[in-house]
């Protein structure tokens, strides 16, 4: 089943789309074609008319779907052809009309089923032109039949059934474009809602101070990780990072030192990290830095070229001479240990290098082994 689905409406999307369209319009054609020849049977209609008829409207239905199908249509303003569509099937009750004689009420029920479903794809202004359409094809139509059979096609009556149809098609393009107006508004409401909800996820996953992934997605992306390398044998590294005198700098800087301190590290250091880590923000003057795939030598190498690119770098802009260094500590996980673990054993690296560091003056990130 779903193999015929593919080969009729391909498995492209869009495709998908106008191509059940263009099918569900053949299929309101071929109820016409059916009551058509129940005319026929009733000999209310002309076999050979009606047989004309039939052909015509099954090819021109089957000649939009090849021309969707094949993807030609693409090139047009309108791929999927609706007005196009509309319009032939409109021409084809036309000639029903002029066919069945006294029959042709029967037609008017199946044009408005053909404007009713267009109401649902075409826009307003496209409606409004396939109305005006239809009140010209069938009022020529009409007018032509009532000058070549009166006693068929009653001029009186025929008056009367334009007038019908003069009123219909207009109320149609007026319910199209209340239609198109709530389509509308309800695309609006849901990139609303996307937008809302992709705000609401941000506000879950990163810190509003810094811009980095928080404390909590770290830790899920950490378990990620460490389930990921139990799998592939493959293993990772932590990094525990730390601003150095983070108090004394934030204190120089006023009021809002330690938030323009915190982000203005937080910026630089994501500069200079791998596409495939993740720096996050631990609290404090904490941050993390998971390096997936990573041993403990190249990720001792990275870490390097982080601390030395924040400490070259003007982390606060209005604070020229400000000088920003960063400790490290720096575990490579183990097989058969937990993350916690792993983050603890980055956490004391990170605790001997400051005991080393004595006065303050930036040491190399210690490694656990």
């Amino acid at each position: 089943m779903h193999a015929l689905l593919d080969a009729l409406l391909t498995r492209d999307p869009l495709q998908r789309a106008r191509l059940s369209q263009a099918l569900w319009a053949m299929l309101l054609m071929s109820a016409g074609i059916v009551a058509m020849h129940y005319f026929v049977w009733i000999g209310a209609a002309p076999a050979r008319g009606v047989a004309a008829w039939t052909l015509l409207a099954v090819g021109g239905m089957a000649g939009a779907y090849a021309l969707i199908r094949s993807g030609w249509s693409r090139r047009l303003a309108d791929p999927s052809m609706t007005v196009l569509q509309m319009g032939y099937a409109v021409t084809c009750g036309a000639w029903a009309y002029a066919l069945v004689g006294a029959g042709r009420g029967g037609v008017f029920p199946v044009v408005m089923v053909i404007l009713m479903f267009g109401m649902f794809i075409a826009t307003p202004r496209q409606m409004v032109g396939v109305s005006l359409y239809a009140v010209s094809v069938f009022g020529a139509t009409m007018a032509l039949m009532a000058w070549l059979q009166p006693q068929v096609y009653a001029p009186a009556i025929e008056l009367g059934h334009f007038l019908m149809v003069a009123t219909m098609m207009p109320a149609v393009s007026i319910l199209a474009a209340r239609l198109a107006r709530m389509r509308q508004r309800a695309r609006t409401q849901r990139a609303e809602l996307t937008a809302a909800l992709a705000r609401i996820r941000e506000l879950a996953t990163r810190d509003e101070l810094t811009g980095l992934i928080n404390r909590r997605h770290l830790q899920e992306l950490m378990e990620q990780e460490h389930q990921r390398c139990i799998r592939s044998g493959h293993t990772f590294c932590i990094a525990v990072l730390e601003i150095d005198d983070f108090d004394r700098q934030a204190a120089g800087l006023g009021d809002h030192g330690r938030d323009e301190l915190l982000h203005g590290v937080a910026v630089e250091g994501q500069r200079y990290v791998r596409v495939a880590d993740v720096l996050a923000y631990w609290g404090g003057q904490r941050m993390v830095l998971l390096m997936s795939d990573t041993r403990a030598p190249l990720a001792r190498a990275g870490l390097d070229r982080l601390r030395e690119r924040v400490a070259a770098s003007r982390v606060v802009p209005r604070a020229e001479g400000l000088r920003v260094t960063l400790s490290a500590g720096l575990a490579e996980h183990h097989a058969g240990e937990t993350v916690v673990q792993t983050l603890a054993r980055a956490e004391a690296c990170l605790a001997e290098g400051a005991v080393e560091r004595g006065a303050g003056a930036s040491s190399a990130p210690a490694v656990a082994a």
